[in-house]
């Protein structure tokens, strides 16, 4: 790690064009999203508002370098909630540096103070040092498919 202090918080307003240029970075890896700036903006903005969200940001010298994101909903096979975590990236200039690491264990700490008893979360397959990460995290697979329809 550097000698720069590392912060973790919830986003504000004032980060959505940082949070934004992050999302340009991890769509610019996924398979099934284009990066849109305006609809990306739009559903910071909806989640910042979302009393079942959370978005945080890690910081460092106030320049927001990483982020990551989370939903509740109710899990019928837990009989509780359970949180989808929508977005975990951390600048590409910063990462190797344990950022990553640090807004998970924040996200997790929001999530069980909301009585949430399990997480998950959608990869790319193609992004193998992300599916690495997430192994190191103690994530596993499941034999569940991901289907979308629009």
């Amino acid at each position: 790690m550097s000698s720069e202090s590392i912060h973790i918080r919830r986003a504000e307003s004032a980060d959505l064009d940082a949070l934004t240029g992050l999302l340009k970075q991890l769509f610019s890896i996924e398979e099934d999203f284009d990066f849109d700036a305006v609809r990306q903006r739009r559903g910071l903005e909806i989640m910042l508002d979302h009393a079942g969200a959370v978005l945080l940001v890690a910081e460092v010298e106030s320049r927001v370098i990483g982020m990551c994101s989370g939903q509740s909903m109710v899990s019928t096979a837990e009989g509780a909630f359970s949180l989808l975590v929508e977005d975990v990236v951390v600048d590409e200039q910063w990462r190797g540096r344990g950022i990553g690491t640090d807004l998970l264990k924040a996200l997790e700490n929001w999530a069980r103070e909301m009585k949430i008893v399990r997480f998950q979360l959608l990869a790319d397959r193609s992004n193998v040092a992300g599916l690495k990460f997430y192994n190191k995290q103690f994530w596993k697979n499941t034999n569940l498919v991901c289907l979308c329809k629009r």
